[in-house]
């Protein structure tokens, strides 16, 4: 339910009507059928490793443990980073949605008040967050249950006394407009309302039994979110035509232009601005509560590996990584106020710095699955014995990281669209160099190496147990921590011992 909450946002609710705007009703459904089957890949791999080796804020430690630790600081500090951002803009995005309400009190005041909403839900403790994410989720969920079902009434002309079949398929320009290249625009797009399903990833140390809560995750987030954006692309292009102009000035300043409202609106239901804009919002604080605590626990995995000063080792009582939670806050709410200051140009770039970290990451767990893998088996284990098995094993890692590649290649397309523009193709490509950087920096810092197979650490931190040669269920429950600390003790015990962090 947390990666699902974290998934279904204002990428939907939103950006669909920019994708069908872009691609056509066929180009936006073969654009949100291809990124599900990237999804699928990235979570069969993610469910491989994750289950194996359950780590809070895992994507970062996972590539500097099989890969390079220079790749995983670079990863990591990008990982983070845009999550900050992102926590930057639902920030703005609850004032001005809140404005629609109350116009006569600032925005900021709004904004500000959100940011005590999160840092409240992520202060007490994980039970907090998960149980507002939970609520967050369902509202979203139902939501996209209503519209389902009112769309297919609709487009049966059951409601709006209308019949639509296929017949905005068959206008001018569709299925496909623009071609292949506007499905590749679109890919974009879909890439980024798909993104935080990987968010199972940063959740899995702290899960009771990772080997049966994890796998379960990956398999129900993935139908899940396959079945909503799938069904509500369809709906949408089957209703609206592709080129109607409402179609692409959707924003939260404007819900009334959302491919939501204007179905449901079709439908005869008058007050379908009002209700998207309550979604909205609980849409921005499930998206902000999800960005801090994913921002938390990456920055406190880098502090625990070293990657980040040790201050950020500091917990609480209830295990809140606090100086962790207020750095990440903090940041984010000084980039809010950056909004604030002239035209938005500095505030515009730095969110533009965090534009390709999430395709990043992904890139990050593909890389990390394949390089797991070739370590397991040539230390002598037998991929049968794995908790969870990824499916198509190299074919399923290896073409996501392809595709995925090619959509952080394929962001500044648009600045060569009808001539070059240099200010586009900068702030499109602007996080790549600076990923690099970190990258360079870290590796003639530290003289850091390729970790041989043969010599990668895959049983710290993991479900299995070398001295009695068994997996251990439910690792992190009590008893399973009773058995396992009376069944021995290992080296790669005392190694995390030495590195625990700090109670305050």
């Amino acid at each position: 339910m947390i990666a699902l909450g974290g998934t279904i946002g204002t990428g939907l609710f939103i950006s669909a009507g920019t994708s069908l705007a872009t691609a056509g009703p066929g180009g936006a459904l073969v654009s949100y059928l291809l990124m599900g089957v990237i999804v699928f890949f990235l979570m069969s791999s993610l469910g491989e490793v994750a289950t194996f080796t359950p780590i809070a804020g895992s994507f970062n430690e996972y590539a500097s443990r099989y890969g390079d630790p220079a790749i995983g600081f670079a990863l990591g500090w990008n990982y983070w980073f845009n999550y900050v951002c992102v926590t930057a803009s639902e920030l703005v995005a609850s004032g001005i949605v809140m404005q629609n309400y109350l116009p006569h009190i600032n925005g900021v005041l709004w904004s500000l008040i959100a940011a005590v909403i999160l840092l409240a839900l992520n202060l007490f403790s994980v039970r907090g967050y998960a149980e507002a994410e939970f609520w967050f989720a369902a509202i979203k969920v139902v939501t996209v249950v209503v519209f389902i079902i009112i769309g297919i009434v609709v487009a049966a002309g059951g409601l709006g006394h209308k019949t639509y079949g296929f017949e905005n398929w068959r206008i001018e320009g569709a299925p496909f407009y623009d071609g292949v290249p506007g499905v590749l625009a679109t890919l974009v797009l879909t890439g980024y309302a798909f993104q935080g399903t990987e968010v199972i990833g940063i959740t899995a140390g702290e899960a009771e039994d990772p080997v049966k809560t994890v796998p379960k995750a990956v398999r129900q987030v993935f139908w899940r979110i396959m079945i909503f954006y799938v069904s509500c692309i369809f709906l949408i292009g089957l209703i609206i035509p592709f080129n109607d102009p409402s179609l692409v000035g959707a924003s939260t300043e404007n819900i009334g232009q959302s491919p939501f409202t204007m179905v449901f609106k079709m439908a005869g239901l008058g007050p379908a601005a009002d209700i998207m804009n309550a979604v909205i919002l609980t849409t921005v604080l499930s998206a902000g509560n999800s960005c801090v605590y994913i921002a938390t626990r990456t920055l406190w995995n880098l502090a625990m590996h070293g990657q980040a000063p040790a201050v950020f080792r500091k917990v609480t009582r209830r295990g809140i990584p606090i100086w962790c939670l207020a750095l990440s806050l903090g940041v984010a709410t000084g980039i809010f106020l950056l909004s604030l200051i002239g035209n938005q140009v500095v505030y515009t770039w730095i969110l533009s710095l965090a534009g390709v970290t999430g395709f990043a990451a992904w890139a990050g767990i593909s890389f990390s699955h394949l390089r797991f893998r070739k370590a397991y088996v040539r230390q002598g284990y037998d991929v049968r014995d794995l908790p969870y098995k990824a499916l198509w094993y190299p074919f399923g890692p290896a073409f996501c990281l392809a595709i995925i590649l090619v959509i952080i290649l394929g962001q500044g397309w648009p600045s060569f669209a009808g001539g070059f523009h240099a200010q586009t193709f900068v702030s499109s490509y602007v996080s790549v160099p600076i990923i690099l950087a970190l990258y360079v920096a870290w590796k003639y810092a530290k003289k850091t190496k390729w970790v041989r197979p043969e010599q990668a650490d895959i049983i710290r931190d993991s479900i299995f147990d070398p001295e009695s040669d068994v997996y251990i269920s439910g690792r992190n429950s009590k008893a399973a921590a009773v058995a396992h600390q009376s069944s021995f003790v290992s080296t790669a015990s005392i190694k995390a011992e030495q590195s625990k962090p700090t109670m305050l």
